[in-house]
């Protein structure tokens, strides 16, 4: 490894099939006031909000809520949450949900005592917080973002057609812990669980597909795509399947905790096309991520070529016996395309809902990366996004 680095991750963890009761124990940390934020409804019909309220309610705190959180949460949604936090005077921020959620409860933590618009402050200008932040804990019931263990938060500006995310520095803005249940996941629409299962997927392939170094992070990521493959497979079959289903929920807090990206450059390119797709439709982010992928690494692969034979050989097991490098990582991108494929993701923007007259908004409100193996420019960013219509 090249790099130099330091590494903290303070958020303490519970896994496993009745983790929610260790709640209890975490809010005698916490004073009276806390605030409980969910999304569309769905834990009351599965009795996640019941497991929790109780909880809540034998700790004796004061609850205030933030319902209706969506999946791709808005600062308008944020300006609300605000007001609701300072109203409640909370000390704890309780987001059961999840990654929109978990990064809607990050983005108010950091927003309820900020003399400035978060929105500029944050997502603009990409500063810090310079103010006293609120904590958070996390109760997780879908995988994929990795945000329960992380410091970072996506937001949506509907006025700006935006989707931008931020990485804070800060480890106070990691959730204080998280709670990880895997049978809390087994009632998500199938559609959302492949979303997260290719969310995982691309995570670690955006921290992957950079440098040239013989780093440690990388043999890391591949036994982690590996996993992703295998219990992704499983749970497109049966997604009753609580092994599967475990696998997934674990490898994706590992996909994004901030350990598979130390001494790395990171790319993050598929992101910022997928969060300007989204920008504009509302489309499920691990889908958007999906439909831009192919025709992203496709473009990129000449530049980065020994890494994507890397990929092929230990990732998806090509021979490489006889074959040119190209022909190697053709055929790795190319099983890659298949396993999306058999999981249902969506591999095509026109299925989310992209028209032709939404590309000029989708280009324009790409976001620039540098950290990979091809820095694009704008005209190539219209080609990728033409591409995966």
């Amino acid at each position: 490894m090249l790099g130099n680095f330091s590494y903290c991750n303070p958020t303490k963890l519970y896994f496993g099939e009745g983790s929610v009761k260790h709640l209890a124990d975490e809010l005698k940390k916490y004073g009276d006031n806390v605030v409980l934020i969910y999304g569309g409804g769905s834990i009351k019909k599965n009795g996640i909000y019941d497991d929790v309220v109780r909880i809540l309610s034998d700790a004796g705190k004061n609850v205030a809520e933030i319902e209706g959180v969506m999946p791709n949460p808005t600062m308008k949604k944020v300006y609300a949450g605000i007001e609701i936090a300072r109203k409640h005077q909370a000390d704890l921020l309780l987001a059961v949900g999840g990654g929109s959620v978990c990064d809607y409860a990050k983005t108010v933590s950091v927003s309820v005592n900020c003399r400035e618009d978060p929105w500029e402050k944050y997502f603009m200008r990409f500063e810090e917080p310079d103010c006293e932040t609120l904590p958070v804990g996390c109760v997780l019931t879908m995988v994929g973002t990795g945000s329960e263990m992380n410091a970072g938060a996506v937001i949506t500006n509907t006025d700006r057609k935006l989707k931008i995310g931020k990485e804070f520095k800060d480890e106070k803005i990691m959730p204080r812990f998280s709670i990880l249940d895997p049978k809390y996941t087994l009632t998500l629409p199938e559609y959302q669980m492949v979303a997260g299962i290719y969310d995982i997927f691309n995570h670690i392939c955006e921290q992957y597909f950079s440098g040239s170094d013989d780093n440690t992070s990388d043999y890391i990521s591949e036994g982690l795509m590996r996993s992703v493959i295998t219990s992704g497979r499983a749970a497109a079959i049966d997604p009753q399947d609580y092994e599967a289903r475990s696998n997934l929920m674990w490898t994706a807090t590992w996909a994004l905790n901030t350990l598979i990206d130390r001494g790395k450059t990171t790319d993050w390119m598929v992101h910022m096309l997928g969060h300007a797709a989204a920008a504009v439709t509302n489309a499920t982010h691990g889908m958007t991520l999906a439909a831009v992928s192919l025709p992203y690494y496709r473009r990129i692969m000449p530049y980065g070529l020994q890494k994507f034979v890397r990929f092929a050989v230990n990732v998806w097991g090509i021979d490489a016996s006889g074959k040119t490098d190209g022909q190697v990582a053709a055929e790795g991108l190319e099983a890659m395309e298949n396993w999306m494929k058999e999981i249902g993701a969506v591999m095509h923007l026109a299925d989310l809902g992209v028209s032709d007259d939404m590309i000029d908004d989708i280009v324009s409100g790409t976001l620039i990366m540098k950290g990979g193996y091809k820095v694009l420019d704008t005209d190539e960013i219209r080609s990728i996004i033409e591409e995966s219509m």
